[in-house]
C-alpha cells in the first residue's frame, strides 16, 4: 500500500468512503480558486497546486479526527469552502489533504434580544444575508464575493464589505467563534459584549487563512435592515479634492453607510457612461430619519467647499443594484489571451496620494486599463482598489503578464510603506512577500504557529510559513 492509500485507508475510515476522493479530476477542480492567475492556469491546463486526496466533510465533528490522522502521516490538510479567495488561500501547496467544509450542513440561530446571529461557518454569506432580510435584519457584511463566500471564510481572510464605513470589517461584527485547534481540542472564544480577561483572543484566528485552526460556527452582530437610506453621486474637481473629502469626514467622527471614491478612468465603468471626465464619489447615510439629514447635510457641505457637484442620485442608484456583479472581470479572463486582476493595498492620508500615482505609472505599461477607488475609510487612512484589464496574444502570456502584475504591484507598496492588502488576505499571491510585509511581527505569527500547530500541517506555504 503506497503513502497516499494508506491515508485514503484512515480517511475512508473516519469519513466514509464517499468522502474521500483521489481522482484526478476531483483533485483538479480543488486545486483552484477565483484567484485570475489560478483561472488562466486551470484554462491552460496548469495545475500545480494538486492535493493527494479532497476529503468532504459531513460534519465539523470530523476535523479532529482528519488531524489527527494529517499529523500521524505527516501530510499537510488545506480548508477549502466555496473557492472564492481571490488570492490562493485555498489552493495546497504541499499536497497532501483538501478538506471540503463546503457540504457542512448549514445552521443558524437569531438571538433578537442581543441582536446576533450564530451560524455554521459553511453557511452561505448571501444565503444568510437573505435569511437575516426576511426577519427585519441585516450583519452589515456585503462583500462583492457576498453570494460566493461563507461566513468561515470571512474570518479567515479578515474580510470587509461595500459598507464597512459604517459597520466596520469582519473583526468589528463577529462576537465570537468555535475553533478546531490543529491538535484536536476545540475552543470557543468570545466576548459578551466586552471582556478584559487578558489579549482577546478572537483576534489570534481572524485572518490566520487556515494556518492556526478550523473556525467551525461565528457568532456575528446584526443591526434593523430597514432603515431610511439617502444615497448621492458628485463629481469632483481631482482625485486628491476626494482624498481630503474622505479624510476629512473620517476625522469628524461621521459614518456613512456608503463612501467610494473613483478615479477617472474606474469612473466610467461605475457609472456606465463612457464621456465621465471627473472622478466620481458616491455617499450614503443610513439609520434615523434625523440623523440622515443631519449626515447627509454635513457631508454635502465638506463635498462643496471642496469643489464637489452633484449628479443626483442615478449612478450610485445603478451601483447598488449591480454591486455583486463581477461579469466584466470573468468574461475577460475566460477569454483566449485576456486578463484581469483585483489588487486591493491600504495606507495612512500621508501615503495614499503617492502610493496612487505610482501604482498607476508603473502598471500602467502592464494593462489596457488601470482602474482604481477608494472605498474602505479611517481615520488614519484608506483602502485603494486597484483593477487592470487587458488582452495578450495567448493564455500563456497572460499568466506571465499576471505574475509581472503582481511582483509590480507589491514592490510599488513595499517601497512606499503600504499594506499590501486591506481585504483579500495574502494567499499565494502575497505570500513571498509577508515575511518583507510584517517585518519583525512576523516572528510573533511563527511562534504562534509552532504553539497552536506544532506539526505544522496546517495551509503550510501561506503567510511566509
Amino acid at each position: 500500500m503506497s503513502f497516499a492509500e494508506d491515508v485514503a485507508k484512515s480517511l475512508v475510515e473516519l469519513c466514509g468512503a464517499d468522502a474521500v476522493d483521489t481522482r484526478r479530476e476531483t483533485r483538479e477542480m480543488s486545486s483552484h480558486d477565483t484567484w485570475p492567475l489560478s483561472t488562466k492556469q486551470a484554462m491552460a491546463q496548469q495545475h500545480p497546486h494538486m492535493a493527494d486526496v479532497v476529503v468532504t466533510l459531513g460534519s465539523f465533528d470530523q476535523a479532529a479526527g482528519v488531524f489527527r490522522i494529517a499529523t500521524e502521516h505527516g501530510v499537510p490538510v488545506t480548508v477549502r469552502a466555496l473557492g472564492s479567495s481571490v488570492t490562493g488561500q485555498p489552493l495546497p501547496v504541499q499536497g497532501g489533504i483538501v478538506l471540503d467544509v463546503s457540504s457542512v450542513p448549514a445552521e443558524c440561530s437569531v438571538d433578537e434580544t442581543n441582536m446576533t446571529v450564530t451560524a455554521t461557518a459553511s453557511f452561505n454569506g448571501g444565503a444568510l444575508e437573505d435569511l437575516l432580510q426576511a426577519q427585519g435584519y441585516t450583519t452589515g457584511h456585503s462583500p462583492q464575493s457576498l453570494y460566493r463566500s461563507t461566513v468561515g471564510g470571512w474570518i479567515a481572510t479578515l474580510a470587509t464589505g461595500q459598507f464597512s464605513s459604517m459597520y466596520g470589517g469582519i473583526e468589528d461584527l463577529v462576537t465570537g467563534y468555535t475553533v478546531v485547534l490543529a491538535t484536536g481540542e476545540t475552543a470557543v472564544l468570545k466576548a459578551s459584549p466586552r471582556a478584559a480577561m487578558g489579549p482577546d483572543l478572537r483576534q489570534v484566528f481572524i485572518g490566520s487563512e487556515g494556518t492556526l485552526g478550523l473556525v467551525t460556527s461565528v457568532t456575528l452582530k446584526i443591526f434593523p435592515a430597514d432603515l431610511p437610506t439617502a444615497l448621492e453621486t458628485f463629481a469632483l474637481p481631482t482625485v486628491q479634492a476626494g482624498l481630503e473629502i474622505l479624510r476629512e469626514q473620517a476625522l469628524l467622527g461621521l459614518r456613512p453607510f456608503l463612501a467610494r471614491l473613483y478615479d477617472v478612468d474606474e469612473a466610467r465603468h461605475a457609472m456606465k457612461d463612457a464621456s465621465i471626465d471627473r472622478p466620481i464619489l458616491f455617499t450614503g447615510s443610513r439609520g434615523p430619519a434625523a440623523i440622515v439629514a443631519a449626515e447627509t447635510a454635513v457631508l454635502r457641505e465638506i463635498i462643496e467647499r471642496h469643489g464637489g457637484e452633484s449628479l443626483g442620485t442615478a449612478g450610485v442608484d445603478g451601483w447598488m443594484e449591480r454591486r455583486f456583479d463581477f461579469s466584466t472581470v470573468e468574461n475577460l479572463l475566460a477569454s483566449p489571451g485576456g486578463f484581469a486582476e483585483t489588487i486591493e493595498v491600504a495606507h495612512n492620508w500621508d501615503g495614499i496620494n503617492g502610493l496612487y500615482a505610482a501604482l498607476k505609472a508603473e502598471l500602467a505599461p502592464l494593462a489596457d486599463e488601470v482602474l482604481a477607488h477608494f472605498s474602505h475609510v479611517y481615520t488614519q487612512g484608506t483602502s485603494m482598489y486597484v483593477i487592470l484589464l487587458g488582452r495578450t496574444e495567448s493564455d500563456a502570456t497572460a499568466i506571465e503578464r499576471l505574475q509581472q502584475i503582481w511582483d509590480t504591484a507589491m514592490a510599488v507598496c513595499l517601497k512606499h510603506g503600504a499594506e499590501l492588502s486591506h481585504h483579500h488576505g495574502g494567499g499565494l499571491a502575497r505570500s513571498p512577500y509577508a515575511r518583507q510585509s510584517l517585518g519583525s511581527a512576523h516572528i510573533v505569527l511563527q511562534k504562534i504557529k509552532a504553539a497552536l500547530d506544532p506539526a505544522g500541517i496546517l495551509n503550510p506555504g501561506k503567510l511566509g510559513l
